[in-house]
This record gives C-alpha cells, structure tokens and sequence, in this order.
C-alpha cells in the first residue's frame, strides 16, 4: 500500500539515516582517539558536574530541542482521560524500567557496566522522538503530546529515585551484586537537574514567549524546524567525544556493542507489542492503542547519555550503552510502525467496526487526523 510505502519518505533525511549517522561518528571518534591519544586530560580542564564543559555543552544542546517541543499548557487535559492516563503511567513508569532490568540482568550477567546503562536507558522514558513515531503509524496526535510532556515532568521529579530503586534496593534485596552501582541519589538528581531541568526551563520558555509573540503556528511550523537538527548535532558531538575517549576499550571488544543491542531490541518488541495487546483489550480504538504502545517502547537516549556521562564518566561502559541506544532505536521503532499499519489493516476496519471504542473510524480517519497534526508536522523536520 501507498501508505506503507510513504513511511520512510515522511522521515526528515536527518531521522531517515541516524542509524548511519551515528556509525559514522563512532568512526570519526575513534580515529580522533588515535590520533589525539590524551584527548581526555585536555576535556578535562573545565567540568560542569563531574562533566568536562565541551560534552556537557553538547548535552544540553542535545536536549533543547527535545524539550522546546513539548507543549507544557495541555498537562492538564490527559488527566481527565484516565483510560489513557492510568496505563500509560503504569507502562512508563513502572513495567518499562521493571523490563529493562530483567533484560539487562538476564542478558548481559557479566558486564555490569553495560548492565548498569542500560537500567539507566530504561529510567528514561522518550519525551520527544515518539511524537514522530505515533504520527507516521497514525496515532493520536494531541494524546501524545500531552503524554510527552507528562514524562518530562515525571523525569525530573522521579528519575533520582528510581534509579536508587533499581541499581540499589531491588539488587540487594535480590541478592544481587550493586558493585557497578555505588553511587549517591544526589549525584544522579543532580546530572538530571542540569541535564534536563536547565533545558527543560529554557524549552517552556520558549514555547510560552514564543506562542505569546508569534502564535503557534509560526512556533511550531517556523521556529521548531530550525532549531530541531541541533538535537542531532549535539547527539553526534556527543558520540564523537565518547568514541575518542573510549577508543582502546571498543577496539578490544568490539562485540560489546552487539551485547548491549540484543536486549535493547528484546525490549522494544516486549514493550510494544505488550502496550498495544493492552490498549487493543481496553477498547481504546487504533489511534490511542497506537500512541500507548509507541509512548511506552521508546526512551530518552539524550537522558541517559548525559545521566551515565556525568555520574560514571565519558569513559564509563555505563555511557557506551547509552549511545549505542540510538543506533538501534531508530530501525527498531520504524519497523514497528510498519508492524501498527499491518495491525490497523488486520484488527481495525473502517466506519466504527473496530474492536476499539466506536468513535474510532477506521485507518482512513486516523490517517487523516494523525497527518494533520501541527505540531508532529513540526517535529517531523528535526531529530527530537
């Protein structure tokens, strides 16, 4: 169908090749590392919260844009739909990070720095890079938006905690080993206040003056496209940086990145396919299934980054799995919208006689309004 076929077309050329973008940038970073053998002494000579300043820099530029999208004024309309609210809560904040440990503890039981970022990974649910998903599988637009800027809020109040949860107390209690994981919850509230707080501030900033003096339209469809490639700029910085650094390690073990992707790519598949079985029971109808099971597979790589970079280092195994997030994330998601558009065609039918709620009438209807959608056409052009 057209509609299948369309899907990579709707990809900005940034989105459609990050996969490539990023091995070309591990590329680039470890020949920067040959060549630049004590690049680390030298980054290190201004640190911004255990962070040398040119890495922290590119962290925050990374998160901006993110965040600038979000529209922080709709908070309050999901919580009237507590269909909606209830699971995806549930999904994000408890069996999401409940997945990603038992994955990473099933999978890779002796690399505990790996282990250890990719609890980090699943401690981060995505807040900007699945309203580009749910609009190419035709979800609902204004629903995930909103759920969107609900996780942002979540993960500044609740990331410090959890992530004491679950590389400290769970271990323990499970007679498991936390030895990769000796860290103060303070330190780790502290990289997410910076990391995402001072982005998050400058982002609601953004949106509120610029609403306020151009209108949205202009905000969303003008401004959001300019400034969202520099979510990809400062990612790939980023990468070049941490490849540099971490040059001799990755050249000795260069299958650690096939370790750290296999349980990356098990829990995409878990996630989804779990949320969207879920939302399906709940007679949600395919719009919203569709934004549950996108909001509850995908994870803000850019967190975790920074998250891993400043409480373990730029050299830390914690950090490469962090960045190997995105290399995977991208193919993964798109081939799971393929997989939405086959349910859509399979479990929904058009005029109401879906197994979903009776409002939801069908995939031509959820085309149209998922396409119409300003603001994931906006965010559509940039990389989050």
């Amino acid at each position: 169908m057209s509609e299948t076929r369309s899907v990579a077309s709707r990809l900005s050329t940034l989105d459609r090749f990050l996969p490539l973008w990023i091995a070309l940038a591990m590329g680039a970073g470890l020949g920067l590392g040959h060549l630049f053998p004590h690049l680390d002494s030298s980054l290190g000579g201004v640190e911004v919260a255990g962070t040398s300043l040119p890495i922290a820099l590119g962290l925050l530029v990374m998160m901006y844009p993110v965040l600038a999208k979000v529209r922080y004024g709709e908070l309050g309309g999901v919580t009237s739909d507590r269909k909606l609210m209830v699971p995806s809560l549930v999904l994000n904040w408890v069996i999401g990070p409940a997945v990603m440990f038992a994955l990473a503890w099933a999978m890779l039981p002796d690399l505990p720095a790996y282990r250890t970022g990719l609890i980090i990974v699943g401690l981060a649910r995505c807040i900007a890079m699945v309203l580009i998903w749910n609009d190419l599988a035709g979800g609902d637009g204004e629903a995930a938006a909103v759920l969107v800027a609900l996780n942002s809020v979540f993960q500044v109040l609740c990331f410090a905690a959890l992530a004491y949860f679950y590389l400290h107390l769970l271990p323990a209690w499970l007679g498991l080993s936390t030895a990769s994981a000796q860290i103060s919850m303070w330190t780790v509230a502290r990289s997410v206040l910076i990391f995402l707080g001072v982005p998050l501030v400058l982002g609601w900033a953004s949106r509120t003056l610029g609403e306020r003096w151009r209108g949205r339209d202009w905000y969303e469809r003008r401004f959001l496209p300019r400034i969202g490639p520099l979510a990809l700029y400062g990612l790939l910085f980023t990468v070049v940086l941490l490849f540099a650094l971490q040059g001799d390690a990755i050249s000795h073990h260069p299958a650690d990145v096939a370790r750290i992707a296999a349980p990356l790519v098990a829990y995409f598949a878990i996630m989804w396919a779990g949320s969207f079985a879920l939302g399906y029971r709940l007679h949600l109808g395919y719009e919203r299934t569709t934004t549950l099971a996108f909001t509850a597979a995908s994870n803000n790589f850019e967190l975790a980054i920074a998250v891993a970079i400043g409480v373990f280092g730029v050299t830390s195994g914690q950090a490469l799995a962090g960045v190997v997030g995105p290399l995977i994330e991208v193919p993964a998601l798109v081939g799971l919208v393929y997989v939405a558009i086959w349910a859509r065609r399979r479990f929904y039918h058009p005029a109401g006689r879906d197994s979903g709620d009776s409002g939801d009438a069908g995939p031509d209807a959820s085309s149209a309004r998922g396409g119409n959608n300003a603001v994931l056409s906006a965010a559509g052009e940039g990389r989050r």
